[in-house]
């Protein structure tokens, strides 16, 4: 007959074991948990996880044994690395760079358009100092400082 302790042990092993299981991705099923999932694989791997926490060993060598016989794939929260940062943040660098360069492009059109005007109006090009001249009587001043922005 089992005692307290055995029961209470049999419990911390079966939580472990689930909680664990509950990270693992299905490698049969791909979108479930082994713990979820009722495939050959998946029954075998929570069998495995068992035998690991009775051996003593701990969430992170378990893990760790897993994703090197099966791929970092298996674990649903994989590492963070230099490779994963990319991943996750190319989008934000590519949105930066798409919105730099529509910035710029529009600040120059509003600017060429003077000269443009300009030159059209004159029939003549402009030289570089009435270029000059011209861009800084054209230029609106900077919009006034609000006093809940930044950098007074």
């Amino acid at each position: 007959m089992a005692t307290e302790e055995d029961v209470k042990q049999r419990q911390i092993i079966e939580n472990r074991a689930r909680n664990i299981s509950h990270n693992v991705r299905c490698t049969e099923c791909g979108s479930q948990s082994i713990e979820d999932s009722q495939a050959d694989v998946a029954i075998l791997l929570r069998k495995l996880i068992r035998d690991e926490i009775k051996a003593g060993k701990s969430d992170k060598e378990i893990y760790k044994k897993l994703e090197d016989e099966y791929g970092e794939t298996v674990l649903y929260a994989p590492k963070f690395d230099l490779q994963t940062a990319g991943i996750w943040l190319s989008p934000v660098i590519v949105g930066g760079i798409a919105a730099g360069i529509w910035a710029y492009q529009k600040h120059r059109q509003r600017t060429n358009v003077h000269i443009m005007a300009l030159n059209l109006v004159r029939g003549v090009p402009l030289t570089p100092r009435e270029k000059e001249t011209m861009l800084d009587i054209l230029t609106p001043p900077p919009p006034p400082r609000k006093w809940w922005w930044p950098g007074k």
